[in-house]
């Protein structure tokens, strides 16, 4: 056996193998950057449910605009903001398949945030993956509906200001006073453990999917170096440090709890 192939099985034993469902090619993404791991967590968890075959994910306009080059499933664009038009339009013609939308905060809760409230509200039954990390990456670093007071961006050089900007949106509590969604929770990737439970998460929503419970979303902390002028591990520490006080993670609805 070649050094090479040993290494490879060596890795696989030790759960680093590339899932099946994620892509073998090059990223796009800035060194650092968060969506990498919400990509390979969706991939892993659709590898063990054995669903990729059945799975169709909507893509957003931002940073993850090229998803459909990562993931070995049926992938399609939506305009910006419409994903979960676009997922409510294929879930109710093709119910069997698990659908979901994987969305940034510009793309959910800027233009896109009538869109995210009323399908959460009607209950639909698609999966939301929103990656939060509190600017806009694809057009340059702006300030993003969920950037922090006091956070400088290219659009709030002295920094986010209340009284002009007003205050970040925070998605998750905003749904939970609605009656549609079934399963809403806040993660972080700010670690192996905290990715670990999002990975746990994202294995949930789908569950909740499929059991027809009503609408999922998970929200992600996730870095963004490049933005917020960090680098990759002091960005980690912000999120635990800063972001998390703004943003606290937990589950902010489980029918499945309030069911059992």
């Amino acid at each position: 056996m070649s050094s090479t192939t040993a290494a490879k099985k060596n890795r696989a034993a030790r759960g680093y193998a590339r899932p099946e469902t994620l892509s073998a090619v090059p990223t796009h993404y800035c060194a650092g950057c968060g969506h990498g791991v919400v990509h390979r967590l969706v991939a892993e968890v659709l590898d063990e449910m054995g669903m990729s075959e059945a799975t169709i994910a909507v893509a957003p306009v931002g940073c993850a605009v090229l998803a459909y080059d990562y993931w070995r499933i049926d992938v399609t664009e939506a305009p910006h903001g419409r994903t979960p038009a676009v997922a409510t339009g294929i879930k109710r013609v093709q119910p069997d398949k698990l659908v979901f939308t994987y969305q940034g905060d510009g793309d959910l809760a800027a233009i896109g945030t009538a869109e995210i409230i009323h399908a959460a509200n009607r209950g639909e039954l698609f999966s939301v993956f929103f990656v939060n990390n509190v600017v806009y990456g694809m057009t340059g670093g702006q300030m993003a509906p969920t950037t922090i007071l006091q956070q400088k961006t290219q659009t709030t050089p002295l920094g986010r200001d209340q009284k002009t900007h007003g205050n970040p949106i925070r998605v998750c509590e905003l749904l939970a006073t609605l009656d549609g969604p079934a399963y809403l929770e806040r993660v972080t990737l700010s670690s192996p453990g905290n990715v670990r439970k999002a990975k746990k998460a994202v294995r949930k929503a789908f569950d909740v999917q499929m059991a027809g419970l009503g609408f999922s979303l998970v929200e992600f902390l996730s870095p963004c170096p490049t933005y917020w002028r960090m680098e990759p591990d002091k960005a980690l520490e912000h999120i635990d440090k800063v972001l998390t006080g703004v943003f606290p993670p937990g589950v902010y609805r489980d029918r499945t709890r309030t069911e059992a």
